[in-house]
């Protein structure tokens, strides 16, 4: 293992090995976190709390996790001088699975997505979302219940590149006359201009772990989610693409929804679909049901996946995971919150589930489930923390270590 100027390997624990979905794991395994702006350190504290006391309930001692302190953000900043070290990410590259807390990133100026910005020197293409509903969580629609979904957003191509150059800037203005003179596109004086790139390489690898995915999990359905009627180059590309690396890889175990409505028997396939993304946003609301895992470029799924959320309870609900070939990092989707940083006050449960995730994409199916019947049962018990507490009857509210400490208490 190498040795790192700020982080400190454990003694006692070992390395993951194998990719994504060949992992080895040994009984103790040596998994980094990242604590995290703002209230980071207080959801990172009552998330570890729940997953040694989860992994401890499920195998009796024999096995426990190894954590390993990085360091990325104001943490980071203070410590190297460096928003994201360099040894941080080459960790993470040796280290294999992580976890993470909300890091900050100003709006409109300063540094760079710190997000985006992991994603891509890590190349984690596919940021996974659960969304499902879990009882007692106050929804503001009728039937939270249907909704069940997995929503795989690419992660490395679209708008979020970062590609642009601002309004009345000499290279925005060298970029217009060129699409202007060469390209005959017409771009208007002053604008700030924008790169979408989309690609056959980004799109098959992503709608292929999609499909891995849902064959693995027994789900019923992918659907490709896109604009292509407009941009028929980049989002219609990435519908075709999909359809493409369907038939290429999948043959036997998928089918798509055009062969089923020509009259083709399913056999137990997996049903491969689209929607326009306009139209998928109505049907996440009326029928979720009928959607199992949604494929998506970038900016589509940013929009989908937070939607789709507000029904079960919000962001603090919300577990994911930026998934590639090699790395496996699982974080909080939601802010940093920093106006309660420090507070013990906030809701820890977006963390809390990912790190579920997390022991799920381990192999340890045991651990994982003992979080989610600690979720379920605190939520039943109605001892929450002030987020939720506000619009629950006869609730109880509790600190962020509270809510920890009655997950741990119902495992």
């Amino acid at each position: 293992m190498s040795s790192y100027s700020y982080a400190q390997i454990p003694a006692d624990g070992g390395r993951i090995l194998g990719d994504t979905g060949d992992r080895v794991v040994p009984d103790a395994p040596i998994v980094p976190f990242i604590e995290g702006d703002g209230t980071g350190p207080d959801i990172w504290a009552a998330t570890r709390s729940v997953v040694d006391a989860a992994v401890r309930k499920a195998y009796g001692g024999v096995r426990r996790i190894a954590w390993m302190e990085l360091y990325a953000g104001e943490k980071a900043r203070k410590l190297t001088g460096d928003w994201l070290p360099q040894e941080t990410l080459a960790a993470l590259a040796e280290f294999r699975v992580a976890i993470k807390g909300p890091l900050t990133t100003p709006v409109g100026r300063g540094i760079r997505s710190l997000n985006v910005a992991l994603r891509q020197a890590l190349d984690l293409y596919s940021c996974i979302r659960p969304v499902r509903w879990i009882p007692g969580v106050p929804s503001p629609v009728r039937e939270p219940e249907k909704v069940d979904l997995v929503i795989f957003r690419e992660n490395t191509e679209d708008v979020y590149t970062g590609i642009e150059w601002g309004s009345k800037t000499p290279e925005a203005e060298r970029v217009r006359d060129f699409l202007q003179g060469s390209m005959d596109a017409s771009v208007r004086r002053g604008s700030g201009i924008g790169i979408k790139s989309i690609s056959p390489f980004g799109t098959k690898r992503h709608v292929a772990a999609a499909i891995l995915y849902a064959l693995s999990r027994g789900r019923d359905s992918v659907t490709l989610v896109h604009k292509g009627n407009i941009m028929k180059h980049t989002e219609g590309a990435f519908r075709d693409w999909g359809y493409e690396v369907a038939a290429e890889r999948f043959a036997d175990s998928t089918v798509s929804e055009a062969r089923l409505l020509e009259g083709e028997e399913r056999r137990g396939r997996v049903i491969v679909k689209d929607r326009i993304a306009d139209s998928m946003f109505q049907q996440v609301l009326l029928r979720p049901h009928e959607y199992s895992v949604l494929a998506t470029p970038n900016l589509n799924g940013d929009y989908l996946s937070d939607a789709c959320a507000a029904q079960v309870g919000g962001l603090g609900m919300a577990p994911g995971a930026n998934v590639g070939d090699s790395v496996a990092l699982f974080e909080a989707t939601h802010g940093t919150a920093p106006k309660y940083a420090g507070m013990n006050r906030v809701n820890p449960g977006s963390l809390i589930l990912s790190a579920a995730m997390m022991l799920d994409h381990l192999g340890w199916e045991e651990a994982a489930r003992a979080v989610g019947r600690g979720v379920e049962g605190a939520v039943a018990a109605r001892r929450v923390t002030y987020d939720l507490e506000r619009q629950m009857r006869d609730a109880t509210r509790v600190s962020t270590t509270g809510f920890g400490e009655t997950i741990v208490e119902h495992m």
